[in-house]
């Protein structure tokens, strides 16, 4: 599975075969088709896989003090993650947008998993009394998906760097520090 999300993501869906996973994986293209008929069965799981990082990444954060600290600790996660954005773009928003453009169920699968990651930064905002907390969760992870576009498109990752630092600042005007 970690092959195909890699896969995936470096080179998109549509490009993907079965048998580019199976070398990614290093295992024979019998034992991707053992586990996984049609590509489209591994999409659904690479999916499902980025719903369980993310719900890994969220309960890591949920560990520290403040809705401040998990809100910034997530956005610097993001910056740390962005060399990969400037050559592939971000994980999951390439993925989320390859498959948008397909009316097969599995746009709505991933609209679930970005849904989540909505959920929980709007329930940080809520945490710390804003009635705007749907709005803000919204605004943050636009201007993340955006920074990581302009990242990839530019291939320039100081780019997300200084705007990681921007809405570090914003998340303490917000938050009225």
């Amino acid at each position: 599975m970690k092959a195909a999300v890699q896969v995936f993501h470096e080179q998109g869906v549509e490009k993907t075969t079965l048998g580019d996973i199976a070398g990614a994986a290093e295992v024979p293209l019998g034992n991707v088709y053992y586990y996984f008929k049609t590509k489209d069965q591994l999409v659904d799981a690479a999916v499902d896989a980025h719903r369980e990082q993310l719900d890994a990444l969220t309960g890591r954060l949920d560990a520290l003090p403040d809705p401040v600290a998990r809100l910034k600790a997530l956005v610097a996660g993001w910056v740390g993650q962005r060399e990969t954005a400037a050559r592939y773009g971000c994980p999951f928003g390439t993925l989320a947008t390859e498959l948008d453009k397909r009316d097969d169920g599995l746009d709505q699968a991933a609209a679930q998993v970005m849904r989540a990651l909505l959920a929980w930064v709007e329930g940080q905002f809520t945490q710390l009394g804003r009635a705007d907390a749907a709005a803000l969760a919204v605004e943050l992870v636009a201007a993340y998906q955006g920074m990581s576009v302009l990242t990839n498109t530019l291939r320039d990752p100081g780019l997300m760097a200084v705007q990681g630092e921007r809405l570090q600042s914003w998340i303490d005007g917000i938050a009225g520090r």
